[in-house]
């Protein structure tokens, strides 16, 4: 079991990025879905500028549609269709092994259902989980809320996305940080945690 400062910590060389579920369908349900995924879409090009793993799942995607076209994903290690709520699997399992993964940030829907699941089962096989809240959602804020506090409570590390991006380059003297510091210099929309602070 990791100590609280590793679990704590962002080391790029054993990170790898989950997008879970970001699709078309879920645009008219999920809240504030837009505004999720404009977050989302810093993190994915992030991973690119910093070459840290991409692995993106949809979920049966006959009937939810594919991942939103806005988010960039072409350069993503693994895409994989599911109908399992959870992301874990033994594909995505033995790619993060064999690229020395210990710690796995992950964002996208919902995340009271495919998130905390995915969560759950990446703790259960020992790996450090990162949740990134701002680019998390579900149909309900009450879910949503309720998710993230489960999250924690499971031993997950709840955070947001500029929070992951300056602890992964950690210097302003990092060789990619003015590319990470274009994506975050314009404030990031209100994705519905703003006054309810306490709850994360």
């Amino acid at each position: 079991m990791s100590s609280i400062v590793e679990r704590n910590n962002l080391n790029p060389s054993k990170t790898a990025f989950l997008l879970c579920d970001i699709q078309e369908r879920f645009q008219a349900a999920i809240f504030k879905f837009s505004e999720i995924v404009e977050v989302a879409k810093r993190l994915t090009i992030a991973s690119k500028i910093l070459n840290i793993p991409l692995i993106v799942t949809e979920q049966y995607p006959k009937g939810l549609g594919k991942t939103v076209p806005s988010l960039d994903i072409d350069h993503a290690l693994l895409k994989i269709e599911k109908t399992k709520f959870s992301m874990y699997c033994d594909e995505i399992k033995e790619i993060l092994e064999k690229k020395l993964v210990d710690t796995i940030v992950l964002f996208g829907v919902e995340t009271h259902v495919c998130v905390l699941q995915t969560a759950i089962d990446f703790l259960n096989q020992g790996f450090n989980v990162h949740v990134v809240a701002d680019a998390s959602s579900s149909r309900t804020l009450t879910d949503r809320l309720v998710a993230i506090d489960r999250l924690k409570q499971a031993g997950c590390i709840v955070t947001t996305h500029e929070s992951v991006l300056f602890q992964l380059i950690k210097d302003k003297n990092h060789e990619n940080f003015k590319e990470i510091q274009k994506l975050i210099v314009t404030l990031a929309p209100d994705t519905g945690l703003v006054n309810i602070q306490s709850s994360i």
